[in-house]
C-alpha cells in the first residue's frame, strides 16, 4: 500500500497528517522531558529526606543500638536510590529527548523541502490548464467569428443588389475567419495535450513521488516513536539491578537488628553498679531518738534512721540503681573550687567506669601519635645533622620540645586515669563489675585500642631488650634532646601498671644497672629467623652494627616500616645492632 496510488488526490489531508505527526512526536519528548525534571525532583526530595534523618551528633550515642544502625545503613540505601533516579533523568535526556529533537528538525526540514516540490508541481498543473483553457477559448471565439464570416458571405453571394466587390470582401472576410479558427484549433489541440502529458506525469510520477517519501518520513517517525519507548523502558530496566542490591542492602540491615544485643547495650549503657537496697530496720522508739520517715528507693533521696546499722551515705542512694540518673554530689563551699567534673565523679560507679576507659583509650590513640611524630622528627633531625646540606638539625628543636611536652602531660593524664579506673575498680562490688576488662583494656584492649597493639608489642621487646620502643635508637643519630619522651607501660607486667618507660632510656643505662630484672637480658630474646647481608654496611650511628657481604645475621625484630632491622650476629661474637632492610635477604626460621 502505498500513499501515491491510494491516496494520489489526498494532498491536503498527508500534510496535515504528517503535520500532527511532527506535533506528536514534540509531545512526547515534552513527556520525557518532564519525567526527567519529576525523577531529578524525586531524587532531589530523597536525598533531602536522608539529610534530614541523619543522625546528628549529639545522637550518635543512641546509634549504637542495631536498630538505629540499620536504620542508618537503610539511609544510605535510599541515598543510593536517589542516585539511580538520577541516573535514568540523565540517561533519558542524553538517549531519548536529544535524539528526539534531533529527528524532529531532521523530519520539519525533510517534510518543508517536500512540501516545497509539491507546491512547484501543482502550481505547473496548474498554469498549464489555465493555458489549455485560454486556448480553448480562443478556439471557440475563431469558431463562432467563422460561422459568423460564412454567414455573411452566403447572404451577400445570395443578394442580386449587391455589388460583385461587396461579395468578393464578404468571400475574403470568411476566409481569413476560417484560417484564424483553424489556427485557434490547432493550437488548443497542442495546449490540449501538453496538458494530457503534464497531468499524467503530475499524477503519475511527480505527486506519487512526493506521497511516497512523505509516507517514509512518516514511517521513520512512528519507527523511531517505538525505539524511544523501548529505550525508556530499557534505561529505567538498567538500574534496577542496582535498585535491587539497595532493597536487598535495607533487607540485611533489617535482618541485623537483635533485640537481644539492644537489651544488652541497655544494661551497659545505664548499669549503675549501686547494690539493690537493704531491707528497711526497724525503728525502735522504746530506746529513745527519733524516727526518720523513710522515703522509698527511686526518689532520688537518703534515709537516716535511728537504728544500729541503718544510715546510709548519700553517696550509696539508690537512685542511679532505679532510675539510672545521674547521682547528686552535695558540695561545700570550698569543694566549688576544689571539684573537678574531669574525673566524672558525678556518675554512678559502672558509667564512670566507662567514660575512663574511653578517655583512656582516646588519650592512648594520642599518645601514639605523638610519639610517631616525635620519631619523625628525630630521623630528620639525623638525616640533618649527617648531611648538612639538607637542613639545619637544630631547626627541629622547638618541634621536638613541644612533642615532649605533649607527651609528658598524655603520661600524667594516663596515669591519672589509670589510678581513678584502679580506684572504680576496687569500690565497685564484684556482683556489679568485671575486673577483667581492666585487663582486656591495658593488654589486649577493645575498640580504638586494638590500634594500639602493635606499639604495646614493641614496648615489650623494647623493655626486654633494654632498647627504646617505637625505634627511638634507630634514627641515625642521636642527642640528648631525645630523652623526655615515656608512654605508659600498658600491655606488661600487672606489677608495672600505671609506670612509665623513658622512650630516651638507651640500652646501656638499662645493662649498667646493678641488679636488672633477667627480662632485660638482650639475648633472651629467640631469633625470629635468620637472614644473609646482600652487601658491606659500614655503622655510622648509634644503634647500628657493620656487616660483611654474605655474612649470617639473626633476625631479632623485624621491619617495622622504617627501613632498618634489629639482628644478632652469630655466637661467639654476640652483637646486636639494626642493620637497612634493604641490605639483607631473610629466610624463614
Amino acid at each position: 500500500m502505498s500513499w501515491g496510488t491510494e491516496l494520489w488526490d489526498q494532498y491536503d489531508n498527508l500534510s496535515f497528517h504528517t503535520q500532527k505527526g511532527i506535533d506528536f512526536l514534540e509531545r512526547y519528548g515534552h513527556f520525557i522531558r518532564d519525567r526527567c525534571l519529576i525523577e531529578m525532583e524525586y531524587a532531589g526530595k530523597l536525598r533531602r529526606l536522608v539529610k534530614n534523618y541523619q543522625p546528628k551528633k549529639k545522637e550518635e550515642e543512641e546509634y549504637q543500638y542495631s536498630t538505629c544502625k540499620a536504620f542508618k545503613a537503610m539511609l544510605c540505601e535510599v541515598n543510593d536510590l536517589a542516585g539511580q533516579h538520577e541516573v535514568i533523568a540523565e540517561n533519558l535526556q542524553s538517549d531519548v529527548i536529544r535524539e528526539i529533537n534531533y529527528l524532529v528538525k531532521d523530519i520539519k526540514e525533510e517534510r518543508k523541502k517536500l512540501l516545497q516540490d509539491s507546491a512547484k508541481y501543482v502550481a505547473m498543473i496548474n498554469n498549464q490548464v489555465a493555458s489549455l483553457e485560454r486556448s480553448r477559448k480562443n478556439y471557440e471565439k475563431a469558431f463562432k467569428e467563422a460561422e459568423r464570416a460564412l454567414d455573411n458571405f452566403q447572404r451577400a453571394d445570395a443578394d442580386l443588389n449587391l455589388s460583385r466587390a461587396e461579395v468578393e470582401k464578404q468571400r475574403m472576410n470568411m476566409a481569413i475567419k476560417n484560417q484564424h479558427c483553424e489556427e485557434s484549433k490547432n493550437e488548443y489541440a497542442n495546449q490540449l495535450q501538453k496538458t494530457n502529458e503534464l497531468q499524467s506525469q503530475h499524477y503519475k510520477a511527480l505527486m506519487p513521488e512526493v506521497f511516497r517519501q512523505l509516507q517514509e518520513l512518516d514511517e521513520k517517525r512512528i519507527r523511531n516513536v517505538r525505539h524511544f519507548m523501548a529505550h525508556s523502558a530499557d534505561v529505567e530496566r538498567n538500574v534496577f539491578p542496582i535498585i535491587n542490591k539497595c532493597l536487598d542492602g535495607i533487607i540485611n540491615a533489617a535482618n541485623q537488628v537483635n533485640e537481644k544485643q539492644d537489651t544488652i547495650l541497655v544494661i551497659e549503657r545505664y548499669k549503675s553498679g549501686f547494690e539493690p537496697p537493704g531491707d528497711f530496720p526497724f525503728d525502735d522508739l522504746s530506746r529513745g531518738g527519733e524516727s526518720t520517715p523513710l522515703i522509698l528507693p527511686g526518689s532520688g533521696n537518703t534515709y537516716v534512721s535511728s537504728g544500729v546499722g541503718a544510715h546510709r551515705s548519700e553517696s550509696m542512694t539508690v537512685k542511679g540503681t532505679m532510675s539510672a540518673g545521674k547521682l547528686k554530689k552535695r558540695v561545700g563551699l570550698f569543694a566549688i573550687f576544689s571539684s573537678n567534673k574531669d574525673d566524672y565523679s558525678e556518675l554512678p560507679p559502672n558509667q564512670r567506669r566507662k567514660k575512663i576507659l574511653q578517655k583512656l583509650d582516646e588519650m592512648q590513640a594520642k599518645l601514639h601519635q605523638e610519639i610517631a611524630a616525635k620519631d619523625g622528627l628525630m630521623k630528620m633531625k639525623g638525616v640533618y645533622e649527617s648531611n648538612p646540606a639538607l637542613g639545619d638539625p637544630m631547626s627541629t628543636e622547638g618541634q621536638l620540645n613541644e612533642c615532649s611536652q605533649r607527651i609528658d602531660k598524655l603520661n600524667s593524664d594516663i596515669a591519672k586515669y589509670q589510678g581513678l579506673l584502679q580506684e572504680v575498680e576496687c569500690n565497685v562490688s564484684p556482683a556489679g563489675t568485671r575486673k577483667h576488662e581492666l585487663t582486656e583494656h591495658n593488654g589486649i584492649g577493645n575498640g580504638s585500642t586494638n590500634n594500639l597493639s602493635n606499639h604495646n608489642n614493641r614496648i615489650n621487646t623494647s623493655l626486654t631488650d633494654g632498647r627504646a620502643p617505637l625505634g627511638e635508637d634507630e634514627s641515625l643519630s642521636r642527642s640528648a634532646s631525645d630523652s623526655s619522651v615515656s608512654i605508659p607501660a600498658v600491655g606488661l607486667n600487672n606489677r608495672y601498671s600505671g609506670e612509665t618507660v623513658s622512650l630516651g632510656a638507651s640500652r646501656n643505662s638499662l645493662a649498667n644497672d646493678e641488679d636488672p630484672p633477667p627480662y632485660y637480658d638482650i639475648h633472651d630474646l629467640p631469633p625470629l629467623g635468620t637472614c644473609t647481608a646482600l652487601y658491606a654496611f659500614e655503622a655510622t650511628s648509634e644503634g647500628s652494627i657493620p656487616m660483611f657481604d654474605g655474612e649470617q645475621l639473626l633476625i631479632i625484630e623485624q621491619d617495622q616500616g622504617d627501613g632498618w632491622t634489629r639482628v644478632r650476629r652469630q655466637p661467639p661474637n654476640v652483637e646486636e645492632g639494626f642493620v637497612p632492610t634493604s641490605y639483607i635477604s631473610i629466610h624463614s626460621s
